[in-house]
C-alpha cells in the first residue's frame, strides 16, 4: 500500500493501523508463523520453470473475492464494506464469473447485495476481505495446466489475527481441483508484480522483514519468490517500513503492462511524504532498470489525486488509481472525488489498455481500510 499525504481530518480503526484490536495473541502469532514455516518445509517446490505466474491481462476462468463480516475488525464501518465489496463483485460479474468466499452466516446477505451474477462460496471460511494477499497465486505451465502457490500468510507480519485467511490459498486450491505448493517465503500477493515473463517487482520494506522472513537475506528471499513465481529477475523497491501494516505493497505504485513496459502512479509535486518519495524512486528505479530478458523498461506515468479534493478525509485513505484490477474485457479502477484527476485517470487507463472498457467505482468505504479494488480480487488464469 502507498499511504496518503496528511490530510486535515479523520482517523479511524482499520486495515492501515496495528490493530490490538483484531485479537491478536503472542501465542497466536507464534502458531500461525510455525504453521507457515511448517506448510513450506513439508512441500516441495515446483519444478524449477514448469509453471509461471502470468501476467494479470492473460484471460481468466473467473475472479476469486471474500464477504467480510467482522466487527472486531471493522466496526462500524462494515455495512459501508460490505456494500463495496458487492459493487465489485457486481461490477466484475458483467466480463467474468465471480466466486465469493463467504462464512455461512453472512452468506444470505452476500448473496442479498450481490445478486445471481456472483457465485457465493460457503464452503472457505474467511476473516476479511483482503484475497489478493490471503487467496492462491494461480500459475500456468503453457500446455493447459494450472496449479496454485500459497505465500504463507501471516497477517502482515503477525499485525492481526487471520486463522481463517491462513488456509484460504491451500482451501482455494482444493475447490478448483488443483494442485498446491506452499513457496519458500511468507508474504502476500500485493507485495509482488509480475510481467509474466521472468520479471517481478517486489519492495525490499514488506518482504525483507522480520515480521515476515527473519534472518532470511534478500538472496535467499528474492530466490523464493523466483521459484514460487517462475521468474528469473526480481527488481526490488527500498519501501517504507512501519508506516501501514502492509509496510508498503507495490500494487499500490507500480504494476506491469507487458513484458518491458510498466506504470507508476505518480504523486504531486508538492508531495513530500515517505510515500510521495517512494513513488518517485519506484519510477527512477524502473526507468533505468531492465527485464529478464535484458529490455530496457518502458514507464508511463499515471497521475495520482489530489488528497485534499478528494472525498474522503480519512487519513488512512488509499486513493491508489494503480490499485486496478483487469479482468476479462475490462480494467475496474477506483475513482475518488478529485473530478480532474478521476478522468485523467480513466483517459490514461483507457489509452494504456485499449480494447478494454474502464470502470471507475466509488469505493470510498473500502478504501478507508487501506486497500483497493486489486487488494480484494485474485484472478485463476485460463491454463
Amino acid at each position: 500500500m502507498t499511504h496518503p499525504p496528511s490530510h486535515p481530518s479523520g482517523a479511524g480503526l482499520d486495515r492501515r493501523r496495528f490493530l490490538a484490536a483484531a485479537g491478536l495473541t503472542a501465542a497466536t502469532a507464534a502458531l500461525a508463523s510455525a504453521q507457515g514455516r511448517a506448510a513450506a518445509a513439508a512441500r516441495p517446490a515446483a519444478a524449477a520453470g514448469a509453471f509461471r505466474v502470468p501476467i494479470e491481462d492473460v484471460r481468466h476462468t473467473r475472479t476469486w473475492m471474500a464477504f467480510p463480516d467482522s466487527t472486531a475488525i471493522w466496526g462500524s464501518k462494515l455495512s459501508g464494506v460490505q456494500s463495496d465489496i458487492a459493487l465489485i463483485a457486481r461490477t466484475i460479474a458483467k466480463y467474468e464469473p465471480v466466486y465469493l468466499c463467504a462464512n455461512s452466516a453472512s452468506a444470505a446477505k452476500a448473496r442479498s447485495l450481490c445478486g445471481s451474477s456472483v457465485t457465493v462460496v460457503t464452503t472457505i471460511p474467511v476473516d476479511d476481505c483482503w484475497m489478493r494477499d490471503t487467496g492462491p497465486v494461480f500459475r500456468t505451465d503453457g500446455a493447459g495446466a494450472l496449479d496454485a502457490v500459497g505465500l504463507n500468510f501471516n497477517g502482515w507480519g503477525n499485525r492481526q489475527t487471520h486463522a481463517k485467511d491462513a488456509l484460504v490459498a491451500g482451501r482455494i486450491a482444493a475447490y478448483v481441483g488443483v494442485p498446491f505448493t506452499a513457496a519458500g517465503l511468507i508474504g502476500e500477493g500485493g507485495a509482488v508484480e509480475q510481467d509474466g515473463a521472468g520479471t517481478l517487482m517486489a519492495t525490499r520494506s514488506s518482504l525483507i522483514n522480520n515480521n515476515r522472513n527473519p534472518g532470511r537475506s534478500q538472496a535467499q528471499i528474492e530466490a523464493a519468490l523466483q521459484s514460487a513465481y517462475g521468474a528469473s529477475k526480481v527488481i526490488w523497491f527500498d519501501g517504507v517500513r512501519n508506516q501501514d501494516i502492509t509496510d508498503d505493497h507495490v500494487d499500490a505504485t507500480s504494476r506491469f503492462l507487458a513484458p518491458g513496459r510498466a506504470l507508476v502512479q505518480m504523486p504531486l509535486s508538492s508531495d513530500n511524504d515517505a510515500y510521495a518519495k517512494d513513488a518517485r524512486q519506484q519510477y527512477a528505479t524502473l526507468s533505468a532498470a531492465t527485464t529478464a530478458g535484458g529490455a530496457r523498461i518502458t514507464v508511463d506515468k499515471l497521475q495520482g489525486p489530489d488528497y485534499y479534493k478528494i472525498r474522503s478525509t480519512n487519513p488512512d485513505f488509499l486513493a491508489s488509481f494503480a490499485n486496478y484490477y483487469v479482468c476479462n474485457g475490462a480494467v475496474i479502477s477506483g475513482q475518488f472525488g478529485d473530478t480532474a484527476a478521476d478522468t485523467a485517470a480513466r483517459s490514461t487507463l483507457t489509452r494504456l489498455f485499449p480494447g478494454r472498457v474502464v470502470e471507475q467505482l466509488n469505493i470510498d468505504r473500502l478504501g478507508t481500510g487501506g486497500g483497493g479494488i486489486h487488494c480484494v480480487t485474485q484472478q485463476q488464469p485460463v491454463p
